[in-house]
């Protein structure tokens, strides 16, 4: 049986990151461009990171910073994965010594298997709703039928989820792992308890 893991993106408070980790979320995601309405203070990281419990891991999400501000934010904040979410090279987002994963907008994208091989090392490929280049997080989805079947990498399925189709999500693509934001919220950053519970639900019914 293959199981699905979860990452719940856009967390701004350590109460939702606690209720995420206790309902069996694999992953929170802290938001570090400041153009999105998730965006997190450096303390505010902090104090999230510091109180995940063991095994939930803690994720970066950069979009186009330079390489000064990763670096800061890594040395300040505790975090264990690196999402990219813009136009970074390959050389780029493996110049940390972190792992990463590399976000694709499937908007305009023709060739999942040429990034794949670009950013081979990656630890996975998250493809969202938005066009390349643009930021996600805006609850677009797109067709799931844009993605290879036969691709053995680890795909990260975004864009549009929510509870209603996480299920038919996760049956259609079989991906690795699905990542929400928006389709859990009661507003911009601040997740909604009841969503969260129902959306984990769903993903183990799946």
């Amino acid at each position: 049986m293959h199981y699905t893991r979860v990452k719940i993106c856009g967390i701004t408070r350590t109460e939702d990151a606690l209720h995420a980790a206790a309902e069996g979320v694999d992953a929170i995601g802290l938001v570090f461009y400041p153009k999105s309405p998730r965006f997190v203070s450096l303390v505010q990281a902090a104090e999230i990171s510091k109180n995940l419990p063991a095994f939930v891991t803690s994720v970066a999400l950069f979009k186009d910073a330079n390489a000064k501000e990763v670096s800061q934010i890594l040395n300040e904040v505790p975090i264990d994965l690196l999402q990219f979410h813009g136009s970074e090279s390959a050389d780029f987002c493996r110049q940390f010594g972190k792992p990463y994963i590399k976000a694709l907008g499937m908007a305009g994208e023709s060739s999942v298997p040429k990034r794949v091989a670009e950013y081979h090392d990656a630890r996975g490929l998250l493809l969202d709703g938005h066009a390349p280049g643009a930021a996600g997080g805006m609850g677009q989805s797109f067709e799931w039928n844009m993605i290879p079947a036969d691709l053995d990498y680890p795909l990260i399925l975004a864009g549009g989820l929510d509870v209603n189709n996480v299920a038919e999500a996760i049956q259609t693509v079989q991906p690795y792992a699905v990542d929400v934001s928006s389709g859990v919220e009661s507003e911009k950053g601040i997740k909604d308890a009841a969503l969260v519970t129902a959306f984990m639900k769903n993903v183990r019914q799946a």
